[in-house]
Parts: C-alpha cells; structure tokens; sequence
C-alpha cells in the first residue's frame, strides 16, 4: 500500500515498527501537519487515537510524545501478543498455499535485510510477520491489535536486540512457516508462544545484565568486562 494513502496514526506505527521513530520522540503538531500536508485537527485526531491505543501520550508541556514503555509493559505487551497468536492458530483449520507463499515471501526479506544490516527494515520485518500471519488468516481487527502491541515491544527491544537475536527470530519464523505448511496448527500455535516468549526473555536478560545498555548504545560506548575499579576520588 502506498504510504500516502495510509492514516498518519499508521505510517508513525509503522516507523515505530522500523526503528525510525524511537521511544520518548516528540511528536509536534505543527510539524507533522506540514510534513502530511494536513490541518493541525487532522493530525491532532491521529494523535488522540495512538494515545488511545496506548502508543503516544501527551503532556502540558511536552506535548506528544512516544511512550517510554518500561520492561513490565513491554512483558504485559508480550503476554498480550501470546494470547492473540495463540487463539488465531487455535482456531483456523487448514492453511491455504497462499497463505504459506506470503510467510515465505516475508521471511526472504527479512533475511535480505539482516544480510544487509539494515536494521530499520529488519526491526520492521521481525514484528511485522506476526501481522501479516493474522491479516493472512483474515481477521484484520485482530491484525490491527497485534501491530499496536508489537509496535510498543519494538519500542524497548530496539535498544537491546542484536543480530544473532534477529537471525534467531528469522529462524523461529521460518520453523514455524514449516510447520504451518505441513499441517500441524497445534504445534505451530506451541512453536509460536515458544518464540515470543524467546524474545522476552532475551530481551529480559540482556536488560538485566546491563542496566544501562540503552544509554551506553546512545553514547556507542564498547560494553566493558566487570572486574575490579578504583573507588571515585573526592574532589
């Protein structure tokens, strides 16, 4: 779909999805209604939906902003996305070839983008093959549910995910595209939760190793051994 034609609160998921947009951005309206081309009131109902599906908030002095989910929200987004993969695969009782074609087709450009170290698209990719896999058994509310939650797990794990973590993924992706082909749904929808709770925990691990570790990559200081250091001198 071209990006134009798209709602403004979709095209900013979508960047959030990719990387583009990170957590704590400021959103103005003014710019954003220059950028699109649009009123302020345009841009401002789109703000005023993302706020609602809990992706912005807004402040008195701030104004709009990106949430800054902490590790409990973005495990509860987590839990969220289990419940909803889960019930999909559950529930569908045969997967049509074309619906293989398309996971296939997503996996190819995932892997081109993380050979590439395109880390936009491949941030993108990653979380976008668990809404194309819903969209593909049609249910496009349930679609549009899983992209708003995947886009507040993007918004922590950005920070924190490698790329072993994402060919990891990619790998997963493609197991379970595997299994879905081969008709057995039950241990697809096993595979899935299995994944899921794979990133969450990477992701849970990795923060809890290095507390720090977003604002040192923001530095791009080199993550450093533990060993002994020399108590700070008073001044």
């Amino acid at each position: 779909m071209d990006p134009v034609s798209l709602p403004i609160d979709r095209i900013i998921v979508d960047a959030i999805l990719a990387g583009r947009i990170r957590a704590g951005t400021r959103l103005g309206e003014q710019a954003l209604a220059t950028l699109f081309g649009v009123s302020r009131t345009s841009v401002r109902e789109a703000l005023i939906r993302l706020e609602t599906r809990g992706i912005v908030q807004v402040s008195p002095r701030r104004g709009w902003f990106v949430i800054e989910p902490s590790l409990e929200e973005a495990q509860e987004a987590f839990q969220a996305r289990r419940a909803i993969e889960m019930g999909i695969l559950r529930t569908i009782e045969t997967v049509e070839p074309t619906v293989i074609a398309k996971l296939k087709d997503h996996i190819a450009r995932e892997r081109e983008a993380i050979a590439s170290n395109d880390a936009g698209a491949r941030s993108y990719l990653l979380g976008d093959f668990h809404v194309c896999l819903v969209e593909a058994f049609g249910n496009r509310i349930l679609a549009d549910i899983l992209r708003d939650l995947t886009a507040r797990t993007v918004l922590i794990s950005a920070l924190y995910q490698s790329d072993h973590d994402a060919t990891e993924s990619c790998d997963e992706h493609e197991h379970i595209t595997e299994v879905l082909a081969s008709g057995d749904l039950k241990r697809a929808a096993e595979l899935m939760i299995d994944h899921i709770g794979n990133v969450e925990a990477g992701l849970t691990k990795r923060i809890d190793t290095d507390p720090l570790l977003d604002l040192r990559h923001a530095l791009q200081l080199t993550i450093q051994k533990s060993g002994p250091t020399d108590p700070p001198r008073k001044p």
